[in-house]
């Protein structure tokens, strides 16, 4: 029994009370999140000893080696690859494709047919077909002037130019779905280049092509930054033939993750194509509704500012599973040499990957009818650059960073970064985002509140970014 006065004093100011102890479990959790261990975690005491082993078996690894400065004493692979290594085909991201996707994976070389070849000018390139191959691809071109005169134009100043309107979504934009049950694409291989990184290391780069990237609405209106042509990607980095890494692309950026942290699936393991009677665990990425981001979880997820901002998100969910290991296009860089491995890539060969130039369309102008703009973006922009423009011989795991990542850092998250909104999972307790701990606060404004200041806001992102 309380004493008469105390007790009498809760009955009398029951929301007081209730109020304060509201107060102290929320600072004691935002504490908890400052200081790890006031949360009492019985999880903590082997986090700090798995991150130790961990932070020890980094430290002992040796340095990466930009393919350039390769030599035959520290080359991890032999210098023209004849085969996929075996490890390579066995941790490829299985990709979930959004369940209401518009725009899905295509073939490249279908992709091009449709095309031909201008300058930023807008004067055609005549010695280029006006439906394009493969082939018809390449770093430079010769433009013929009315007098006779010739000379000598880098792809990078051109522009692949659709010969029909793609806005109004022509088969070959639409692209082609998964099958259901293997997640082949019979008309979509991906593309995979394998990048010798020197002292055991080695880079999968897996290149995922869509013909068109729809981009996002934006208060309500839009869709803003679409784009036709877009080249995604994800890549695993070996050491001595373990995963040790998976980054993965999203917009003008992306995301690292140590590979033990990925979700996986079970498959059953596949050699020269045909299935062996053993289960792998391949790594699982989530492809986002139109833009084609990649990201490690379902759900929402902010994108291009560093704190949430509903209005400016991608949404992924379990949509139809693309299995890219069933029909690819594979490639070996060691610095000096790009090689075709196997019958399917020297088929349409190499030179259509010094082809540096848009893979779409230019930004339409602005007084043509299909163009819109809004205070921060064009309804149709420029195309993007193709595989071998996306720095594959970086040494950090990102391909570039935002603009407000002016340090350039790019840590290894040790925990999935948790999408959030209706589609989100929240059946994780640990390494789930901060804003779990908001749910239950009511009023919901005294929730919006806590969450702009805290973990949806600039605190969030910096700690996000911290702790992994």
């Amino acid at each position: 029994m309380y004493p008469e006065s105390i007790s009498s004093s809760m009955r009398i100011y029951p929301i007081q009370v209730r109020s304060i102890a509201f107060l102290l479990c929320f600072f004691s959790l935002s504490l908890a999140v400052l200081v790890p261990w006031l949360d009492n975690d019985p999880f903590y005491k082997l986090q700090l000893e798995d991150e130790a082993i961990h932070s020890r078996q980094i430290s002992d690894l040796p340095s990466v080696v930009p393919p350039e400065e390769l030599t035959d004493e520290t080359r991890s692979l032999p210098k023209h690859l004849t085969k996929v290594p075996q490890y390579v085909v066995d941790n490829c991201p299985l990709v979930h494709l959004y369940s209401e996707e518009r725009y899905w994976p295509y073939d490249i070389k279908n992709y091009v047919n449709h095309f031909h070849l201008r300058e930023s000018n807008g004067a055609k390139i005549t010695t280029a077909p006006d439906k394009l191959t493969l082939q018809d691809l390449r770093a430079a071109y010769t433009f013929s002037f009315p007098n006779g005169t010739e000379t000598k134009i880098a792809s990078s100043e051109l522009y692949m130019t659709s010969n029909e309107d793609f806005s109004k979504d022509p088969y070959w934009i639409v692209g082609s779905i998964p099958e259901y049950g293997t997640g082949h694409i019979k008309d979509a291989p991906a593309i995979l280049i394998v990048v010798d990184k020197g002292n055991g290391w080695v880079d999968a780069f897996w290149f995922y092509f869509y013909p068109f990237n729809w981009g996002p609405f934006i208060m309500g209106g839009g869709p803003w930054g679409n784009h036709v042509g877009d080249w995604e990607h994800s890549l695993v980095r070996f050491h001595m033939g373990e995963p040790k890494y998976l980054w993965m692309s999203a917009h003008a950026g992306g995301t690292a993750y140590k590979f033990e942290t990925i979700e996986k699936v079970r498959k059953l393991k596949r050699v020269n194509g045909k299935l062996q009677n053993e289960i792998i665990y391949r790594p699982l990425i989530f492809s986002a509704r139109g833009t084609h981001a990649n990201y490690a979880s379902v759900g929402q997820h902010w994108h291009d500012v560093p704190f949430f901002f509903m209005p400016l998100s991608d949404f992924t969910d379990r949509g139809p599973m693309w299995d890219p290991v069933l029909n690819y296009y594979a490639y070996a860089f060691n610095g000096e040499d790009l090689d075709a491995i196997g019958d399917k890539a020297k088929e349409i060969g190499t030179e259509w990957l010094a082809f540096s130039g848009l893979w779409g369309d230019k930004q339409l102008p602005w007084k043509d009818s299909r163009q819109r703009w809004c205070p921060v973006q064009w309804k149709y922009i420029d195309g993007p650059t193709g595989p071998f423009f996306k720095h594959l011989e970086r040494t950090s795991l990102c391909e570039s960073f935002k603009w407000w990542n002016i340090w350039k850092g790019c840590p290894a998250r040790r925990y999935i970064k948790r999408g959030t909104g209706l589609d989100a999972e929240r059946n994780d307790v640990l390494g789930d985002n901060c804003g779990i701990l908001l749910y239950n606060i009511r009023p919901l404004w005294l929730r919006g509140i806590a969450r702009f200041l805290m973990w949806r806001g600039f605190v969030c992102a910096i700690m996000d970014y911290f702790t992994g």
